[in-house]
């Protein structure tokens, strides 16, 4: 397993569930969260291929931070069928500091072990992540 920068290893689930989404398109999303326990980055929960947007961002807890990774189907203006690889850091305000800083350092050595991310986005509340949000940095 590799090591983070801040120590953080990134469990090899991890990278299969996200290899599973990109490749075969098995889930819709995927979160994961830092066991501080194990000093690990770990799959908390994987949604279905069926699951909504709304689906997922009811699964990010309101007052903890996570790493998600959301597979976003669009169509384009000329009518295409299309899909982008979201990245997502949720930093709620109401996070802990210390919660804060431990996503922050272990960000870029996280999204590193997952080849294949498209867009990027960091929120402090669902209004930074809405559909719409998502939808514009799609095309």
């Amino acid at each position: 397993m590799a090591n983070a920068a801040s120590g953080m290893a990134v469990n090899d689930d991890c990278k299969l569930k996200f290899l599973e989404l990109k490749a075969k398109r098995t889930h819709r999303f995927i979160i994961f969260k830092i066991d501080e326990k194990l000093k690990q980055v770990i799959v908390e929960k994987v949604g279905e291929p069926t699951m909504s947007y709304e689906d997922f961002t009811a699964a990010l807890p309101a007052d903890e931070c996570r790493y998600a990774i959301y597979d976003f189907d669009f169509v384009t203006e000329e009518n295409c069928q299309k899909s982008k690889i979201f990245f997502i850091a949720w930093s709620p305000d109401t996070s802990r500091v210390r919660s804060k800083m431990l996503y922050a350092s272990s960000k870029d050595r996280f999204k590193r072990e997952l080849d294949g991310i498209q867009v990027e986005l960091q929120a402090t509340d669902p209004t930074e992540m809405g559909l719409d949000v998502i939808r514009g940095r799609a095309t």
